[in-house]
């Protein structure tokens, strides 16, 4: 690298390519400048340490959500498989999800860092991840990509890069997905990959399978005959959901996985534990609203509150999405407020309107726009309440 650096830099044959050569560089290599004048906090972890953590911790839900595909898979089409089988079969199947989301997004990272002649920022090493896991398998490379673009471009890009965007960029994707194409996000076909691609567990579907998300047939539920089953017609329990063996998006229905990962960001203290807690509480608090008070018309507030929070992506969205510095409320008292109107909202969309079974995506989205109000009214508050203080101890003098 250091043989190669002077062609890059301003002068040298490939200049015009010196952020591309500082992104390789700083990826492999801790920089060697620091600051030196002005005040600054000088600490081991930077934002790569931070992004790399993040991801690691997004490991066991990558892992268990490739054995799930496999899973569902050999479920549907009646073969028994081993676990290594199931487990290869799911890593085939995401490998291409995972090239397109970093190909794509990186890529557009690297253009645009050559036209502002900025450097290249880490972000993307966690949203890259970020977006196979909550997109379902079986929606088509192409529409990954277009999303993938349409979120860096316009939710990222737009707003000057990383630590600069006002929504979450992997939600942004989904949420493009979700309005832009909503046959491939419902249903029974996106959440279970039933092809014999890659030469394995080929064979004959079972006629009439439905893989639908659980919350997908609470939604269609017609009076109080609640029942959710696996595509193969078995009842599913909240133990069958708190493991993760039902469909879904890859990365979202083990919520084992998921607080493997949510323990590793609270010990290395990268993630908030106000957000994370206070959203796990309004989700909790709103479905035990909805639970005492259950209606035919709406069937998801038969659900009781635990089996609710195994459901869908509230649990990965707790921890990975919610818990987003940028997005999120930066006050300490704004991050318990901004938690628990998620978890409330969450469960409010999904229980109540139909239209949108899956409400994490929603209530993030929606909060995220509010966060700056709720670090405002919290500061503002402060300010006047020690502007009180001080006239007070004026009058007291």
């Amino acid at each position: 690298m250091n043989k190669i650096e002077p062609s890059f830099r301003p002068g040298g044959k490939l200049a015009k390519l010196e952020s591309v050569y500082d992104g390789m560089e700083t990826f492999l290599f801790t920089p060697n400048t620091t600051s030196r004048l002005g005040v600054h906090i000088h600490d081991g972890n930077d934002l790569k340490r931070t992004m790399i953590t993040v991801v690691v911790a997004l490991i066991p839900a990558l892992l268990f959500g490739m054995y799930n595909i496999g899973y569902q898979h050999y479920l549907a089409i009646g073969q028994p498989a081993s676990w290594l089988t199931m487990w290869i079969y799911g890593l085939l199947a995401m490998l291409p999800v995972i090239v397109v989301s970093y190909g794509v997004g990186l890529g557009i990272e690297f253009i645009s860092a050559q036209i502002h002649h900025k450097e290249i920022q880490e972000g993307f090493l966690v949203t890259g991840i970020l977006i196979p896991l909550i997109v379902p398998i079986n929606t088509p490379l192409w529409m990954t990509a277009v999303a993938t673009a349409f979120a860096v471009i316009f939710a990222k890009e737009i707003f000057g890069g990383t630590g600069m965007n006002i929504f979450n960029v992997a939600l942004i994707t989904r949420a493009f997905l979700f309005f832009a194409y909503p046959s491939r996000m419902s249903g029974d076909e996106p959440f279970v990959k039933l092809d014999s691609a890659f030469g394995m567990g080929g064979g004959t579907v079972v006629d009439g399978f439905s893989g639908a998300t659980p919350l997908g047939q609470v939604a269609t539920t017609v009076g109080d005959n609640l029942s959710m089953t696996n595509i193969v017609g078995e009842p599913i329990s909240t133990m069958d959901a708190f493991i993760g063996l039902i469909p879904g998006s890859p990365g979202e229905t083990s919520m084992i996985a998921i607080l493997l990962g949510a323990a590793l960001l609270l010990l290395t203290g990268i993630a908030s534990w106000r957000i994370m807690c206070s959203v796990f509480v309004g989700g909790l608090g709103m479905a035990a609203l909805a639970h005492a008070l259950p209606s035919a018309t709406y069937p998801a507030s038969m659900l009781d509150p635990v089996t609710q929070l195994c459901l869908g992506g509230f649990a990965f969205g707790a921890v990975f999405m919610a818990t987003d510095p940028v997005t999120g409320a930066r006050t300490k008292v704004g991050q318990y407020i901004y938690g628990l109107l998620i978890g409330v909202f969450a469960v409010l969309i999904r229980v109540y309107n139909s239209g949108y079974p899956e409400g994490m995506m929603l209530a993030i989205l929606l909060m995220n726009a509010f966060a700056p109000l709720i670090d405002h009214c919290v500061v503002s508050f402060n300010i006047k309440r020690r502007a009180r203080r001080a006239a007070d101890k004026v009058k007291e003098g």
